[in-house]
């Protein structure tokens, strides 16, 4: 007879974890992209020879994100101060949008004659692309800081207006119906009952509004801006140097995981700690009897 070596019952499970984890998606899909980048080129060259000196390579990219991190280049402003003009426009457009756009909506959850005045030209607003909002910004307002701050305003209010709508309708009738009960004022039961169920939805209207706002600012500052990100990435091009534009790409999209990840996760968790953890409820063995009573001693 022929006995056949046992199969470690752990060690394929454990792969198999491994493999499906999260961790494993977010490392394979960066080499995922880096290999169809590294073909792509290989692909255009093959058919037109000339494109390999228009098409960058990613140690060309890399190289140059380097240089950015460190303050070596050749843009009359450096990564950081360019990150932080745009930063200013954002933060200012934002906190316009949030309060003109909360007020808004709150309006429209509340009442049906403010939602039917507002809601076909919020559905226009919300239609309209951000090139034409930089478009008309940079034609109004020229050059400076009110051309991309009204664009972050424009697009980020529509935003904001359908979440705080929503989130009034989907508001908890019976606490109203309790306040109402017991003869608590309109306007303290809109603070303390209908603010509090509003912050999810604020949440994610904030959320919105940065992702959108972000991309309507860097918009507007290519056509009317004369420094920030958008500009920057506007002198590359006029500079013909495809590495730049596709390197400050790349930090966008490492600013807006960082901002993510270190920012709205960490305020999602500080403000909605009060929420039971799906993952603690389900994972967590139910209490056997035995913990359930007392122990004496």
């Amino acid at each position: 007879m022929t006995s056949t070596s046992p199969i470690s019952p752990t060690r394929a499970p454990s792969l198999t974890r491994a493999l499906k984890s999260p961790l494993s998606g977010r490392l394979t899909f960066p080499l995922v992209c880096l290999g169809v980048w590294l073909l792509t080129i290989q692909a255009v060259t093959t058919i037109w020879p000339f494109a390999v000196d228009v098409l960058p390579t990613p140690w060309q990219v890399a190289g140059f994100m380097w240089d950015e991190i460190t303050g070596n280049t050749l843009a009359p402003q450096n990564m950081y101060e360019t990150f932080w003009i745009s930063l200013q426009r954002l933060g200012a457009g934002m906190a316009i949008a949030m309060v003109v756009g909360g007020v808004i909506g709150l309006a429209m959850g509340l009442s049906k004659s403010v939602n039917a005045f507002f809601n076909d030209w919020i559905v226009a607003i919300l239609a309209m692309p951000n090139l034409a909002w930089a478009l008309f910004c940079s034609l109004a307002f020229g050059f400076g800081d009110t051309g991309p701050i009204v664009a972050v305003v424009l697009t980020g209010v529509p935003f904001v207006v359908i979440n705080v709508r929503e989130g009034v309708r989907n508001a908890p009738t019976d606490l109203y119906d309790m306040a109402r009960a017991f003869g608590v004022p309109r306007e303290r039961a809109i603070r303390h009952v209908l603010i509090p169920s509003l912050m999810p939805f604020l949440f994610a209207a904030g959320r919105y509004a940065f992702a959108l706002g972000w991309k309507g600012l860097v918009v507007a500052e290519v056509f009317g801006g004369q420094d920030g990100a958008g500009w920057t990435i506007k002198f590359w091009y006029d500079a013909h140097r495809a590495y730049g534009v596709i390197g400050y790409a790349l930090l966008f999209v490492i600013f807006a995981l960082f901002f993510e990840k270190f920012l709205f996760d960490r305020l999602s968790r500080r403000f909605f700690r009060w929420r039971p953890s799906a993952n603690a409820t389900a994972e967590d063995p139910a209490p056997t009897d035995q913990q359930r009573t007392p122990q004496h001693g």
